[in-house]
């Protein structure tokens, strides 16, 4: 299926033909700096990231392998009208360059949404894994809102919300065993909210859904968007927001998983975006720290993203 799936096609227990796996390379790394401008420092610098973790290759950033994650899973979502929101985001190891991703997408559930005009919409819940050969390397769900091709088919299903928080002690059998001391320390109280004093303005949305091989029309055809123009992919708003926190928090080692990341609005190419990071929570390691930030993207103080990351940093 080159053109679909609508809502009406899917039956809980599908799982959805996979697109094609993807070798990473340094260029993808390459480019994904220059949409989003990521200062992630153990995947701009080499010989850093082989300090601080002992092996002797390089380090493919912890958002492009989320945004290929996800682009793998829209097999079943290019005929989306949104998407609403991701959680339970978990990135079980660090990915290498030269290691190749492929990524299953299985419907958990489906249920009617209300219809907007005579148009019959409704929310799949997608359960996605992304692995490295057998290994299993990041795993998540997604909801999504796609439109039916006729009638609405009186899919009735529970479809969860964003992700509870658990306790960052749960989350601690995915931080490497690396030695963070090389990397810039940040003081940050919880609590404490940062409004990064660079803006920053959307642009290459095209690029990083081609880049990933996200197959949604709506980020690449304008007239498959009910805005009139091209909407921007929410992976891209999150990615900017990734690269704000970069700044801000420089020994950001890694991002080991989200809560969850919520769509508040829509993102368009042009587009003006502040960023805020608030720290929530806090666990010390034996090597750097175990953080919980809140992150909102927005567009003239109107809030279009929150994002929940759990991250390592000093």
């Amino acid at each position: 299926m080159t053109d679909g799936p609508f809502f009406d096609d899917l039956t809980c227990g599908d799982i959805i033909a996979p697109l094609p796996a993807l070798t990473v390379t340094q260029s993808d790394n390459t480019a994904y700096r220059a949409i989003t401008g990521d200062q992630h420092l153990a995947t701009a610098d080499h010989g850093l990231y082989q300090q601080i973790s002992g092996r002797s290759g390089a380090l493919v950033n912890p958002g492009l392998v989320m945004q290929i994650a996800i682009g793998q899973t829209t097999n079943a979502t290019r005929k989306a009208i949104a998407n609403l929101y991701y959680r339970s985001v978990e990135i079980l190891r660090p990915v290498e360059v030269g290691e190749t991703l492929s990524t299953t997408t299985t419907v958990l559930g489906l249920r009617d949404a209300s219809p907007k005009g005579d148009l019959n919409r409704g929310k799949v819940w997608l359960g996605i894994e992304t692995r490295c050969g057998n290994e299993l390397v990041v795993r998540y769900q997604r909801v999504a809102l796609l439109p039916c091709q006729g009638s609405a088919p009186g899919h009735q299903d529970e479809i969860p919300g964003p992700t509870d928080p658990s306790s960052l002690d749960s989350w601690t059998s995915l931080v490497p065993s690396w030695d963070l001391s090389s990397l810039p320390t940040t003081a940050w109280a919880v609590g404490e909210e940062r409004l990064d004093p660079l803006a920053d303005h959307v642009d290459l949305a095209p690029a990083l859904a081609r880049l990933t091989f996200n197959q949604a029309a709506i980020h690449r055809d304008a007239e498959a968007s009910t805005f009139g123009q091209r909407l921007v992919y929410g992976g891209h708003t999150q990615g900017l927001a990734q690269a704000s926190l970069s700044r801000l928090l420089p020994g950001l080692a890694t991002v080991v998983g989200w809560d969850g990341c919520d769509h508040l609005g829509p993102v368009f190419e042009g587009d003006r975006l502040t960023f805020r990071h608030r720290l929530i929570d806090a666990l010390p390691l034996t090597s750097g720290q175990l953080l919980r930030f809140e992150v909102r993207a927005a567009r003239e103080g109107d809030d279009l993203l929150l994002w929940t990351p759990i991250v390592v940093a000093v």
